[in-house]
């Protein structure tokens, strides 16, 4: 029996919660004898503290305790696990803004007034902060995120490149990207009987459960993490992060429950951000725009403590197939936090990169970028030498040129006017991997008829719980009201992040597999309703790793026409529309929903967003949401995400791809391309402001 729920649009199981507010977050659990706790940041660059006085704070009416490297309970020493959790261990200082010392008080205003009376002196040290393309510091790291090999080369590039009648050679860099989700992070901590229990805003409650147990030295069953609702996180939240630390840390020193949550300031740099980058793109072709060599050279910057390398060309080794290609990365170790994961790490920079240049090289060819890209497709990676499981970017360029009306477009730089407005058109590529990893989860059918599935997934607002209760009743052939689901808490079944595109691939195959498991258990059942509780429980460790490592990817395609001010240089976007194969569907609603977020980051991400780094102080001086300017509602005038019936045998048991991370992929160059065309000036490091418009050409 099969119900259908997968592909038919269903509203969010929490929707009524989340909109009401009783939809409770990390630091919103009622908790008897609560305290609260806040954060001091570091105020130099690099050094070591020196002293630290206490007495005015703890004077302070209300203020319990001050933790730092002298008085903070210990931590199971590093470097494992990340030496960045390792917090009030030492006096050392690797960045501004290092948490180095937690007051904790009986309310949240005491907290924050003691915070502001701890006084530190520091002993500092000179630093660098600065990501130059010459910096003396640069190396080779020995792989870049998550494991990829750092350097790649096929067939001759310099060669190739010589010999090629058309060339393209262009130097791209974005800033510093900061994540930003609605809930900061925050947890709530409570030790019992040398139990720990938190509520955590985290993309991952098992394995912040494992740092955890780790750093306090207790077995993993002595922690449990719960996470039942999370405000976003874009790859922040991937791991455990400083927050969770520190209130357990602090909840431990006090002996009673702490709530501690980051100010939106405290959040810009020690919980990771998109490292700037610089990228040299290299590409030549023949005379009919057929790639002859590929080469893509990416910097990127890490911190002094943890090593992160940005897997920002990867995108290049698969994209497009030419006989000479090359790819590299380069790191510097910078007195700044350690980046980390945003939503498409590597792909969305990287494609900002190369379908800019892509662009470059159909104007110097003369043809029409969908078309260059069309006739650049291959049916095998070029990276790892087999046929791809399904590849539908030429569908995705033709259905999106189509619904865009691409086919009357001028080629020609300025060529549209709207009064005062210049209109350009552009276009880029993207895609993504679609990878799954093992899962556990359980199903269990009750007496009454109905039926529960637990799994410890999280949904951190992206409609994964209701995904996966229409999984789930596919699963179990009954219509999906018979079905309850449980998340977001590791007391269930093990699961992995919500992250990388892989959550619903990896819980729907585990999901899918208990629920075959609890059907042949009441095979023999009448009516299929058990007397007393019948429960399945699977593991698809070994499924999942005996799956071929063969190339699998999501695939989109990007339009998008702007307008721009011909006297003062405003760039305001008219339209955007991408069409996406992902494999398939489970939720039309909640799907769309991802691809438009992905694709208004890539807007943000274009013409707004920017880290702006004060050398002298090694800091973001644009840290909260009134000067680090992200795309709002207004932003958007028209935006629109479709999806192709894309079938792939070679996936998963549900057949899906992930669409969490493949909108935001070229979306920023399909824009930078459309200003181009619009001005005829390419503003190749973002964001594309006006005064870099009007510096570089009279628009009027």
């Amino acid at each position: 029996m099969s119900t259908d729920a997968v592909g038919h649009a269903y509203p969010r199981l929490e929707g009524r919660e989340k909109v009401t507010g009783t939809a409770r977050y990390a630091v919103e659990y009622p908790v008897d004898g609560i305290t609260y706790g806040w954060a001091v940041p570091s105020a130099v660059v690099r050094g070591r503290i020196t002293r630290v006085d206490t007495s005015e704070a703890l004077a302070s009416p209300g203020v319990l305790a001050v933790l730092h490297h002298g008085n903070a309970p210990r931590l199971a020493p590093g470097p494992e696990p990340e030496p960045e959790l390792w917090l009030l261990q030492d006096p050392a200082v690797h960045y501004r803004g290092q948490y180095v010392a937690v007051v904790v008080a009986t309310s949240l205003e005491a907290a924050r007034e003691g915070a502001r009376l701890v006084r530190i002196d520091y002993d500092a040290a000179p630093h660098s902060t600065v990501l130059t393309d010459d910096h003396p510091g640069l190396y080779q790291p020995d792989h870049v995120n998550p494991s990829y090999p750092t350097d790649t080369a096929e067939g001759d590039f310099d060669a190739g490149y010589a010999a090629a009648p058309v060339r393209v050679d262009a130097t791209y860099r974005t800033p510093a990207y900061h994540n930003n989700p609605m809930e900061p992070h925050a947890t709530t901590a409570q030790w019992r009987d040398g139990r720990l229990l938190v509520h955590d805003s985290n993309q991952g409650a098992s394995s912040v459960r494992a740092t955890l147990a780790e750093l306090f030295e207790v077995s993993p069953e002595s922690v449990r993490v719960v996470t039942e609702h999370v405000g976003g996180g874009f790859g922040s939240k991937g791991y455990a992060k400083a927050a969770v630390v520190l209130t357990a840390l602090a909840a431990r020193h006090v002996d009673r429950p702490v709530k501690l949550a980051l100010t939106r300031q405290q959040i810009f740099g020690p919980i990771g951000y998109r490292t700037p980058t610089i990228q040299r793109v290299r590409l030549a072709s023949d005379a009919d725009g057929r790639l002859t060599a590929i080469c893509h050279d990416a910097i990127s910057q890490t911190s002094t403590i943890r090593e992160f390398a940005e897997q920002t060309a990867v995108y290049t080794r698969s994209m497009y197939a030419a006989p000479h290609r090359r790819t590299t990365h380069r790191l510097v170790r910078l007195d700044v936090p350690t980046p980390f994961w945003m939503r498409a790490p590597g792909e969305c920079p990287g494609a900002y990169a190369l379908e800019s240049a892509m662009d470059e090289l159909a104007i110097a060819v003369g043809i029409d970028p969908v078309e260059l890209r069309i006739r650049n497709d291959t049916e095998v990676d070029p990276d790892q030498g087999r046929p791809f499981t399904s590849r539908n970017l030429v569908a995705c360029l033709r259905e999106g040129a189509r619904r865009f009306g691409w086919t009357d477009r001028d080629p020609t730089p300025r060529a549209r006017r709207d009064g005062r407005w210049l209109i350009g058109t552009g276009v880029a590529g993207s895609s993504y991997p679609a990878r799954a990893r093992p899962s556990s989860a359980r199903a269990t059918a009750r007496p009454d008829g109905s039926f529960l599935v637990q799994i410890n997934a999280t949904d951190i607002g992206t409609g994964a719980r209701t995904a996966i209760w229409q999984v789930a009743a596919d699963a179990l052939g009954v219509p999906p009201e018979r079905v309850e689901i449980q998340i977001g808490d590791t007391i269930l079944p093990t699961a992995p992040v919500a992250g990388g595109s892989m959550g619903t691939a990896s819980w729907s195959w585990a999901v899918i597999r208990a629920g075959q498991a609890l059907r042949d258990k009441l095979r023999d059942t009448p009516g299929g309703v058990p007397t007393d509780e019948v429960s399945a429980e699977v593991d698809t460790a070994d499924e999942v790793g005996g799956q071929p490592e063969l190339p699998r990817y999501a695939y989109g395609a990007q339009f998008a026409e702007v307008r721009v001010d011909a006297d003062t240089g405003e760039v305001r976007l008219n339209r955007m529309l991408g069409v996406f194969a992902a494999g398939r569907v489970v939720n039309p609603t909640t799907a769309r929903s991802q691809l438009i977020g992905g694709m208004t980051m890539g807007l943000s991400m274009a013409l707004h967003e920017e880290g702006l780094l004060d050398e002298r102080y090694g800091d973001w001086v644009n840290h909260d949401l009134a000067t680090y300017h992200i795309t709002g509602c207004a932003d958007v005038e028209s935006i629109e995400a479709y999806w192709l019936d894309e079938r792939d045998d070679e996936l998963n048991p549900a057949g899906v791809k992930g669409v969490g991370e493949i909108g935001i992929v070229g979306a920023a160059a399909a824009i930078a391309n459309a200003v181009h065309h619009a001005t005829g000036v390419r503003v190749r490091d973002l964001p594309i402001r006006l005064d870099k418009l009007v510096g570089l050409s009279a628009l009027a």
